[in-house]
């Protein structure tokens, strides 16, 4: 079972950014062009720090799907969720489950192994590797 299920990995990968991608991906949408109507997200201005961070998701989130620039972009990602957590969930109490914090904590170490792992075969990255 081990053998069958590892050689699975690499397309697990690309499915795996491909997904995180779309997370954030939808935050930056939600965030910027109020769809789907988010109440908290509603007053969300362009040149604000959430307004900020939905165009860090909204581009950054576009490239992982795709798996363009997986590694850089996954960093700054990452990056995005630490500061996301730390600024507007650890000041509402130490407990992520109640500060509301959990999906900011698993979106930054999702996005920082991506930056290690690469975006898998299924990718533009692995696209532009073959032809150059």
């Amino acid at each position: 079972m081990d053998q069958a299920l590892a050689r699975l990995q690499p397309t697990a990968l690309s499915l795996f950014r491909f997904i995180t991608g779309l997370l954030l991906f939808q935050y930056g949408v939600a965030k910027l062009f109020k769809f789907p109507p988010v109440p908290m997200f509603a007053k969300v201005e362009l040149m604000s720090l959430y307004g900020a961070a939905g165009s860090l998701e909204l581009v950054l989130g576009a490239l992982l799907v795709v798996g363009l620039f997986t590694r850089p972009a996954a960093f700054i990602l990452s990056g995005e969720m630490a500061f996301a957590y730390f600024l507007g969930h650890a000041p509402r109490g130490f407990f992520p489950v109640l500060n509301g914090g959990s999906l900011a904590i698993a979106l930054c170490f999702a996005c920082l192994y991506l930056a290690t792992s690469g975006g898998g075969p299924v990718s533009l990255d692995a696209l532009l590797r073959k032809k150059g």
